[in-house]
This record gives C-alpha cells, sequence and structure tokens, in this order.
C-alpha cells in the first residue's frame, strides 16, 4: 500500500513566485494547496491544486486549510501602501499566519523577505521584513528564511518595465550617480532554492541572489542594449527622478515606483556580499526573450484589481 504524497501549501500558486514553486512541488510529487486572494485567478494547474481562501479575519478557518500540511511556502507581501491594502496589514496578516501554520501542525515554514531587511528600520517595508522575520524566529516552528533582492521572470513587475520604459522614452533618468547595486534572481531559481529548503529542518537564513551584480545605471544600460533600445542614462536628483516616475504612473493607472523603494535602492539594500544561490544569468535570460522584454507594461494594481485574470507573461 502506497503512502500519500506530503501536503505542501503556497501562498500565492496563482500569481508569480508562488506559481513557479508550485510548479516544482508538483514534479516532485507533492500534493499542493494554496492560499490565495484570488481563489477564481485563471491559472495552469487546474485540480492539481487546491486553493483556499486567506481567511486572516477567520484564523480557525485558516488553521483547517493547513491541517496536514508538513511544509509552508510564504510569499504573501505588498509592495506599497494604497487604500486597499498596506504594509502594516500585510505584517498583522503574516503573524496570523505564522500563529496559524503552528496551531496547525506545519513543520516547517519557508519564508520569502528582502535582502537587508534591518538596513533602513525608516522605511516601512524593510521595518516590517524585519519584524516578519524575529517572529517566524521566534515561533518555535522550523523555518528557512530566503533573501532575495529583485525577482525576474517572465511575468515580472520591475525588469519588465525597465525595458518598456526605454522602448518608449528618448532618455532614462536614474536617481542620483546610479551606482547603487542590484542582484535580480531568476525567480524559478528562488522557486528550486525554496523546494530544496522545504525539504530540511535545520534553520537558516539565505542570501537568495543571483550570479550577476550591476550597479543600477549598469542594469539599465545592460537591458537597453540587449533589447536594442539603448538610451542615454542621465542622471537626476532623486526626487525629480521619483516624481518623474509619478507622471509615468499616472499615465499607465500605476504606481511605478514609490520614494521608499528610491530610498531603499540608494541606500544599497538591494545587495549583499555573499556567493549567489541562483544560477541563471539575468543577461542570458534576457537574450532569450529580447524580442517580447518590455512590449508590454506590467501593472501591479491591475493585477490586485483583477483577481480572475491570469497573471501574463511579458
Amino acid at each position: 500500500m502506497s503512502s500519500q504524497p506530503p501536503i505542501h501549501a503556497v501562498t500565492g500558486a496563482f500569481g508569480y513566485s508562488g506559481k513557479y514553486i508550485a510548479q516544482r512541488l508538483l514534479a516532485r510529487g507533492c500534493a499542493v494547496r494554496t492560499l490565495t486572494n484570488s481563489p477564481q485567478r485563471g491559472n495552469a494547474f487546474g485540480e492539481a491544486i487546491t486553493a483556499y481562501p486567506f481567511n486572516f479575519d477567520r484564523p480557525d478557518k485558516l488553521v483547517e486549510a493547513l491541517r496536514g500540511v508538513s511544509v509552508l511556502y510564504n510569499t504573501y507581501w505588498v509592495r506599497f501602501n494604497h487604500r486597499q491594502f498596506s504594509h502594516a496589514q500585510a505584517v498583522t496578516n503574516t503573524l496570523i499566519l505564522f500563529d496559524v501554520a503552528r496551531r496547525a501542525g506545519v513543520e516547517r515554514i519557508v519564508h520569502v523577505s528582502i535582502t537587508n531587511p534591518s538596513a533602513a528600520p525608516h522605511l516601512e517595508y524593510f521595518a516590517g521584513k524585519a519584524e516578519l522575520e524575529q517572529a517566524l524566529i521566534a515561533s518555535g516552528t522550523s523555518y528557512a528564511i530566503l533573501r532575495p533582492a529583485v525577482l525576474f521572470g517572465k511575468e515580472d513587475v520591475l525588469i519588465n518595465n525597465i525595458a518598456w520604459t526605454l522602448r518608449r522614452l528618448p532618455v532614462f533618468g536614474v536617481f542620483g550617480d546610479g551606482s547603487y547595486r542590484i542582484q535580480p534572481i531568476y525567480v524559478d531559481d528562488l522557486a528550486e532554492l525554496a523546494v530544496a529548503q522545504g525539504a530540511g529542518r535545520e534553520n537558516v537564513i539565505v542570501n537568495a541572489i543571483g550570479p550577476e551584480t550591476f550597479t543600477f545605471r549598469e542594469l539599465v544600460t545592460t537591458i537597453g542594449g540587449i533589447i536594442g533600445h539603448e538610451r542615454p542614462v542621465l542622471s537626476f536628483p532623486p526626487r525629480l527622478a521619483y516624481w518623474a516616475t509619478r507622471v509615468v504612473g499616472l499615465f499607465v493607472g500605476d504606481v511605478f515606483l514609490t520614494w521608499e523603494e528610491v530610498q531603499g535602492l540608494m541606500a544599497g539594500t538591494l545587495a549583499v556580499d555573499a556567493p549567489p544561490a541562483g544560477t541563471t544569468a539575468l543577461t542570458a535570460w534576457a537574450r532569450q526573450h529580447a524580442d517580447t522584454l518590455g512590449r508590454h507594461y506590467s501593472s501591479e494594481l491591475a493585477r490586485r484589481e483583477d483577481r480572475r485574470t491570469a497573471y501574463r507573461s511579458n
């Protein structure tokens, strides 16, 4: 008599990074559940994944959704404050999630954080990530904390929208001198790392960075060259460049970038001195997708307002 496959739960399996984690788990023969705000969102999994609503306001329901789960992969977060969501609420909800996972008997939590979460305590994004790391460490549940800087892949926002801007504007402005570093990791490399960490029980914190390090100026120049839209990259006072992104945001009906993201980027929070955890080079991936990268704008708000349409590949 064959034993039942282990049950793993992934937050946001119908979204971006959670989708890649779920794909890898299914390929390993695991039973997969997802916790999601978008149970009706189109997806490629069909009946292979059972979807449960987050139910943060009904923790007992969340406990039942996680009952029998061995590993929880948490990608839940929000990029910025908005009238529909906030960092503070995301922190509160994640603390609820950690607690119900403990109550449900989940053996291990693989949690996606951010590089240098304590480096910018004055920034709500990083302060929230740091608070959640400490809460998970203190929870008594076995954990792996993954700290990516920026993700890239077919459904990504930042890298795609840099390319989108380069395709449409005659110049590209950077905040200050653009010398601050960034270490993007391929989303499926992050998923591979997450699933590998789900198999262990040792408490670990991993800097989940890719094999290439760029200054922000180099990143923009490199993407422009790969997609055939090299532009002059000009230095602007950070506030002025930020207000330019606000204008672009008004044009596309989205939050193109936040001032907090600008501050975090310029503070060097998206780079660490550590060996790479991913193997896929952004330059190689971008060359493979040069014809489509940046053809369409990726809207963060559109994804959150439309809970039915599957994420579009860039």
